[in-house]
């Protein structure tokens, strides 16, 4: 093959220059750039629109196949980039092999080429272009920092349980309710330890390796987000309704404590395919009670085909405030292996088609 004419064998073209347009109408990642040297910043004399179209160079975690990988969208209006031409002095089929990040100062003014059109970016000025969660300044806090120190939830209330007399008088155990706060945010980044990622809208993800400060931290731009704190506590936040579905099993173990606060309903559905043996258990351990205390309410027990079975292992205490109805549709049985008393202040009637007290 005598063909001497192909690129990587001429020499080598670069540039550098500004992302002008991203709106690739085949959507294949290409970007309009003005570069430097090479065209005017004159707008009248070369318009946006007539600036050739650049691809861009991807790395290794990105296929460049079928959308396997990272995608080529990263870069924005007002992106500095440089490259090659990959046709060399011809000049029109540039290459972007990176962005350039530098220290802007003054903000775009779309009169003029080498800006953004959109006069978006740069956001700041004179400060670096790394994200401001990995630089840290105390000057120039990210507005991530402030909302989420605004939007922190603290004294979160938990189940109280008050003390009673039971019906033989004895005091039941109280359980105290206490309160809990969300933990504080353990941000603490040092330059350059934090590597963060921003989308436009305001997506983070950080993956911050400061010593004694490592965290990882994933959000939604609404505050929704997930992050593993330094010492492995994890902290979930979700600004809008959260849907969990589990196809198979779904196990869980707590080694510590447990408290859940609700200001709505809660409603707990078993077995509802009505499969055989799907049992709802609750077992407490020794030296532990069951306490069940409505406010202001009524307690509901309600079988539709079944029986209650009710079975203490002590004894039983029932004290009612006001008035104790029965209705069995049945028979009522009652053995007592010791003795029976019953005091009553009022009036006692018994009626009943025959009457045996000794038979």
């Amino acid at each position: 093959m005598n063909n001497e004419n192909f690129m990587g064998l001429g020499g080598f073209l670069w540039f550098s220059g500004v992302v002008e347009d991203r709106q690739d109408p085949l959507k294949a990642g290409r970007l309009r750039v003005r570069i430097l040297g090479h065209h005017t910043e004159n707008k009248q004399t070369l318009p946006t629109a007539d600036l050739p179209w650049a691809l861009t160079v991807l790395p290794v975690t990105a296929s460049g196949v079928s959308g396997i990988g990272q995608s080529a969208t990263g870069l924005l209006e007002g992106s500095w980039v440089f490259g090659f031409f990959r046709d060399g002095h011809y000049r029109q089929e540039p290459i972007i092999l990176g962005s350039l990040p530098g220290r802007p100062v003054s903000f775009a003014d779309n009169r003029k080429g080498f800006n953004d059109p959109n006069e978006i970016y740069p956001r700041y000025i004179n400060e670096p272009d790394v994200n401001r969660l990995a630089v840290n300044e105390v000057s120039r806090p990210h507005p991530s920092i402030n909302e989420r120190a605004v939007s922190r939830i603290t004294g979160i209330a938990t189940a109280d349980y008050n003390s009673m007399l039971n019906a033989a008088g004895e005091p039941t155990q109280a359980s105290d309710g206490t309160t809990w706060d969300q933990p504080a945010n353990p941000y603490a980044a040092v330059y350059p330890f934090n590597h963060v990622y921003e989308s436009e809208s305001g997506h983070l993800s950080e993956f911050d390796d400061t010593p004694g400060s490592e965290r990882i931290h994933i959000r939604h731009r609404t505050g929704t987000s997930t992050e593993l704190h330094p010492n492995g506590t994890r902290t979930d936040i979700i600004k809008g309704d959260q849907y969990t579905i589990t196809s198979g099993d779904n196990q869980v173990y707590i080694q510590g404590k447990s408290d859940t606060t609700i200001n709505g309903r809660h409603k707990l559905y078993i077995n509802k395919n009505g499969q055989a043996n799907n049992h709802y258990d609750i077992e407490i351990g020794p030296g532990a009670n069951i306490n069940i205390q409505v406010d202001n309410g009524d307690i509901n027990l309600h079988t539709l085909n079944g029986r209650l079975n009710l079975n203490s292992g002590g004894d039983t205490n029932l004290k009612v405030g006001g008035s104790l109805t029965i209705d069995v549709a049945g028979n009522l049985i009652q053995n007592v292996e010791g003795n029976t008393t019953e005091n009553t202040s009022g009036t006692v009637i018994v009626r009943g088609a025959t009457i045996d007290l000794n038979p």
